[in-house]
């Protein structure tokens, strides 16, 4: 990870973040007075922020007695995916919910969060049937949280905006390359053709990768973290998001690379579904996680086009040590791969009494 020249990780705070650690200093009690004495390190695997877990000695408290937090420093140009004045609100009040860390402190660059007890998931974990019912019944947790602001479904508009970022920001050979002429249509296919049934709206994370899921190791209480791109949205799209993801690995020698194959089979998705539908205490039938598996599937388009974009516009406006453009290729290029295979005739689309659309039984990797 790329780390700010602003001397942040020599332990000199920029003035504002000091006021805040100073607060906290004031508010606590028990911390050593000295900044030069805490302990900073960055942390691997954020592609939108900067992140560091800091280890702040405490009065007395002997060798290894530490109070530990979190610094947030915001990415730059992030603005263009989300605004931050919304996602802090939703930080406000997922804490509010008992859902994450609690909000420290602001400063102009970022933020100070609570630490939580708890470990962050690998890419392994999503793998293990335990642990991804535990996250399945999670998921179905948050989306059914009210949340305040629109509930309005904004992924195509946003997916639009995106789109003429990259055309604002890109090459005209990234341009060509990335067939930016042409995607405008993609996204208004994609509405018309995988969203216009009675699909589920629930209050959406739309980028649970594995850092953003936290374990207590003692309770197995999951924790979602990092709300940047939440937002109200169809279900099915979270859930693919979530599936998408168990194809990636931040923390690799090649954090960049995603490897399809390991996109979740048939089984593996149904039994995450029968999980998520099953945790509200009612057992689904079996046409019922079919059907939510079946728009699952499409929506897993739209997720390659979003994240394609990201990756074109992050390659302009990041500075972390991440190979966005390589990214957006790959995601883009899985678009083109998988779109016969899974686009069909639009006539299938029909709602259930439980407001899951069917569309369609065909397999897509």
């Amino acid at each position: 990870m790329a780390i700010k020249t602003n001397g942040f990780i020599d332990g000199i705070f920029p003035e504002e973040l000091k006021r805040v650690l100073q607060s906290l200093a004031m508010e606590w009690g028990d911390v050593v007075e000295d900044m030069k004495a805490l302990q900073v390190i960055p942390m691997k695997g954020a592609m939108t922020n900067e992140v560091y877990q800091v280890n702040w000695p405490t009065k007395g408290g002997g060798e290894g007695i530490h109070r530990k937090l979190l610094i947030r420093i915001y990415g730059e140009g992030v603005d263009l995916f989300f605004n931050r004045d919304d996602e802090v609100r939703t930080f406000e009040c997922m804490s509010n919910h008992g859902q994450g860390p609690r909000l420290l402190g602001r400063f102009p660059e970022g933020r100070v969060e609570e630490f939580i007890h708890a470990r962050t998931l690998s890419a392994a974990d999503l793998r293990d049937p335990e642990t991804s019912a535990l996250i399945a019944a999670k998921m179905r947790e948050f989306h059914n949280l009210e949340m305040p602001g629109s509930k309005t479904v904004s992924l195509w508009n946003k997916m639009r905006d995106l789109l003429g970022e990259a055309r604002s920001l890109c090459t005209v050979r990234d341009a060509k390359e990335f067939r930016l002429d042409v995607l405008e249509d993609e996204i208004n296919m994609l509405e018309k053709e995988i969203s216009k049934g009675c699909h589920q709206i629930g209050f959406c994370h739309n980028d649970l990768q594995y850092g953003n899921i936290m374990i207590d190791e003692e309770t197995k209480a999951i924790t979602l973290i990092d709300y940047e791109y939440a937002s109200y949205n169809h279900i099915a799209y979270d859930l693919a998001n979530h599936f998408c993801e168990m194809a990636a690995n931040y923390h690799s020698d090649t954090p960049h690379i995603v490897d399809f194959s390991k996109y979740p089979g048939h089984e593996e998705r149904c039994r995450f579904i029968r999980a998520y539908l099953s945790s509200s205490g009612d057992k689904p039938t079996e046409d019922e996680v079919l059907q939510l598996a079946q728009a699952v599937e499409n929506y897993k388009l739209a997720n390659h086009l979003f994240w394609g974009l990201w990756g074109i516009i992050s390659r302009y406006v990041n500075q972390i040590d991440f190979d966005y453009l390589e990214y957006a290729r790959q995601r883009l290029q899985q678009y083109w791969k998988i779109k016969p295979m899974l686009l069909l005739d639009s006539s299938v689309n029909s709602c259930d009494s439980n407001g899951y659309a069917g569309v369609g039984t065909r397999e897509g990797a």
